[in-house]
């Protein structure tokens, strides 16, 4: 049927409408059919041709409708009895569901006045789509209730037509879970309902989208869609379960408190309680690791809480679990390893295990003092150490056996370092380096390899003649660098002849402290330079020694006065000297002559007329004795003459000697030379004329050598005022400086020898 073609419809209800007509008259009733929706004017039927009425009659015979509700719908023609639709028809407004829609109306004819009911059956027509109530229906399933089988009341669409417009069919979206069943009732509605196929899994799939399709038989054919949801709801069916079965993470050691380490992460796929998790250490946790670790029980971060020390553990396995807040409560577990990472946190440890109280200064290269080992508690390259001893040492280290040998690399000497402090560093290879010190004290210890040794070969001392037995003399001192018995020395002088005597008569000296002492007196005259040879001796083993000499110059004092040579005198005999009276001024008269067995300053002579008969007639030479005349002679002048000559020398206190010459005027003239010259002979004085040549040869000898010495002395730049504090080992008068002075003082003697 055409719903949209009223006409050709119209038509065919015409056609048919004589036979229901007849249908009607038969009961007495004329029935109509209209499709709904028809629009106004649509033709139904005429009333007046099925009622026989003829057609010239119906406008005289005022044709109408009823009053009752149904008019409105309804127009007809009074004048030629048309029955046409006049307000648009909704048989589901008017009838709802009904399966039959009939209008009942009442047509009144005037003259004769008659009354005829007719009814109009509004024929459905596909116009309206199988609605749901609901657009999106919502079904909770249980995942651990629900099981294959179980069914589900769906809500029915609803289609306001009828018969077959109205729904004849569902359909659901195809899905593995779920299938439809759809019941028919009694009244023909069709049921639909939801069949679980196959177990849920809230963790596989939490929720199904699934379409369920109404279908109407209509032409053409009209549906409607219901968006069904199903909620699968969970219960407490799985685990936590954690990203991995084993953690492990590295942790560097000293890591501060509170730094997160870890994060776990376990997953529960149920949900609500059921997959909320808590994270709690295994039970069999230590408490130590609990202590060093926290565990945040809500978010499954590790965090540290102690100090980690790669030294005291290298290694944690810690178990932890993790539940859920179901019922029943699931729970899972997991093992976190945690490696730590060592970091180069430990200086290198030095330990001296052995060390020589003092090492022998002869001891051989390579000889060992001491021994050490080194460690360092990191690992790895943190844990290896290499070890540096102070350079510039006669000592090395050598690795052995994971210690280290302290050995002598060089030549020892403790007379020039007798102790070595080595400072030993221990060096980690970690980064950054790490490093440690040590101070190691090394006593060497002596051996007697050194001699006592002088300070100079030779040693000068100066004493004054005429000194007390036992006067000091001076001090030898020698020093040995070697030490303990070794350095104990002792002095000895070595025995010599001097003269027939022992040096051990003259001098001696004490063995301790090197003082030289003199035995007896000295005198000038008989010994000038004594020279002494004094060994020092040390304790050790073998016995060391060395010599130094020492001389000893005895100094001059003036304790001689000067001996009168010449003219010869006595105390029975006076001198007794004649000049001629002619004798002019500077006529030599006589000649005194002495000599003074002192030396320098003491030898040193001058004369002086001291008195006399007339002391302006004679004049001496100071230096040389010479008496010679003054003037010449006077006839006024006495004829005996007496001089007083004093002979000095030039010592401290001066020493003196006179001679009184008894002097003749006289007029003979004297041919020979004057007695008085023949003041030394060889027959009436040989030993005062061998005296005096061995005084004089003497006195050249020392002074000859004291010449030599001091020039010797003088080359080596040695000065004289040192020489002497060295040799008296003390500063020293300026009598004795004086001596020591490089000057030399010869008496000039003057000596005649006369044959008899």
């Amino acid at each position: 049927m055409d719903i949209h073609n009223p006409t050709k419809h119209w038509k065919w209800q015409v056609v048919i409408f004589p036979f229901l007509c007849s249908l009607g008259w038969v009961s007495g009733q004329l029935r109509y059919s209209v499709t709904e929706e028809s629009g106004p004017g649509t033709f139904i039927a005429n009333v007046a041709q099925d009622l026989v009425l003829n057609s010239a009659d119906i406008p005289k015979r005022r044709m109408r409708l009823g009053t009752d509700g149904n008019v409105k719908y309804f127009a007809l023609n009074p004048r030629n009895g048309d029955l046409t639709v006049n307000e648009k028809i909704d048989r589901e407004t008017l009838c709802g569901s009904s399966t039959r829609c009939v209008l009942p109306l009442e047509i009144i004819i005037e003259n004769p006045l008659e009354l005829f009911s007719l009814e109009i059956e509004i024929v459905d027509i596909n116009d309206n789509f199988p609605l749901f109530l609901s657009s999106d229906q919502l079904i909770k399933i249980s995942e651990a209730l629900a099981n294959p089988g179980t069914r589900f009341r769906l809500e029915s669409a609803q289609d306001l037509d009828i018969s077959t417009n109205g729904v004849s069919k569902y359909t659901l979206t195809p899905n593995p879970y779920f299938s439809l069943s759809v019941n028919s009732r009694k009244d023909g509605t069709l049921v639909p309902e939801l069949i679980l196929e196959k177990h849920l899994d809230r963790e596989e799939k939490d929720y199904h989208k699934l379409t369920i399709t109404a279908f109407d038989s209509g032409n053409p054919p009209r549906s409607g869609t219901s968006q069904l949801t199903v909620i699968v709801l969970d219960s407490n069916d799985n685990a936590p379960v954690f990203d991995h079965p084993t953690y492990k993470v590295i942790v560097q050691e000293n890591t501060p408190q509170n730094t997160v380490i870890l994060k776990l992460n376990a997953t529960d796929r149920d949900e609500g309680l059921n997959g909320e998790i808590e994270y709690f250490f295994d039970y069999h946790t230590l408490h130590s690791v609990k202590e060093l670790f926290t565990l945040n029980q809500q978010y499954g971060e590790i965090s540290v809480n102690g100090v980690i020390d790669f030294e005291e553990k290298e290694f944690y396995e810690i178990s932890v679990r993790a539940k859920d807040k179901g019922n029943p409560e699931h729970e899972s577990h997991c093992l976190v390893l945690i490696e730590i990472e060592d970091v180069n946190d430990n200086v290198p440890e030095i330990t001296l295990t052995s060390l020589l109280n003092a090492v022998p200064e002869n001891a051989a290269l390579g000889t060992a003092v001491g021994f050490l080992s080194v460690r360092d508690k990191d690992s790895g390259k943190n844990g290896e150490v290499s070890v540096e001893i102070s350079p510039n040492l006669p000592f090395k280290i050598k690795p052995f056996n994971n210690r280290y040998t302290i050995v002598t690399d060089g030549v020892l000497d403790r007379e020039r370092v007798a102790q070595y402090v080595l400072e030993l560093t221990a060096t980690d290879l970690g980064s950054p380096l790490l490093h440690t010190t040590m101070s190691v004290i090394l006593n060497i210890s002596d051996i007697n390899d050194n001699p006592p040794a002088f300070s100079q070969p030779h040693l000068n001392a100066f004493i004054k003649e005429n000194n007390n037995p036992g006067s000091f003399l001076c001090t030898v001192s020698a020093v040995d660098p070697d030490d303990g018995l070794n350095s104990v020395l002792t002095y000895s002088i070595v025995e010599r002849k001097t003269d027939a005597s022992s040096i051990l008569s003259l001098v001696n000296i004490n063995s301790k402290t090197g003082n030289i002492y003199a035995q007896g007196s000295f005198d000038y005259e008989q010994i000038q330079v004594l020279q002494i040879t004094v060994k020092v001796e040390d304790s050790g083993s073998p016995k060391l020694s060395s010599n130094i000499t020492v001389f000893l110059f005895i100094l001059d004092q003036n304790d001689n006065a000067p001996l009168m040579l010449y003219p010869e005198h006595s105390r029975e005999v006076s001198p007794q000297q004649k000049i001629p009276t002619s004798a002019p001024a500077g006529f030599l008269v006589t000649k005194v002559s002495a000599v003074d067995l002192d030396s320098g300053h003491n030898a040193w002579l001058s004369y002086h007329i001291v008195d006399g008969t007339d002391p302006s007639l004679f004049q001496v030479s100071a230096s040389h004795g010479e008496i010679r005349t003054a003037r010449g002679l006077q006839e006024t002048d006495q004829i005996d003459q007496r001089l007083v000559i004093v002979v000095k020398d030039h010592g401290e206190p001066a020493l003196s000697t006179t001679v009184t010459i008894y002097i003749t005027l006289e007029d003979t003239i004297f041919q020979e030379k004057p007695k008085s010259q023949n003041f030394v002979t060889s027959n009436n004085k040989p030993e005062m004329t061998l005296y005096l040549i061995i005084s004089l040869v003497a006195v050249s000898l020392v002074s000859l050598v004291t010449f030599i010495i001091l020039l010797v002395r003088c080359l080596r730049k040695e000065s004289s005022s040192t020489t002497c504090a060295c040799c008296l080992g003390s500063p020293q008068p300026k009598y004795y400086t004086e001596q020591c002075r490089p000057t030399l003082h010869l008496n000039t003697w003057y000596v005649e020898v006369h044959g008899g």
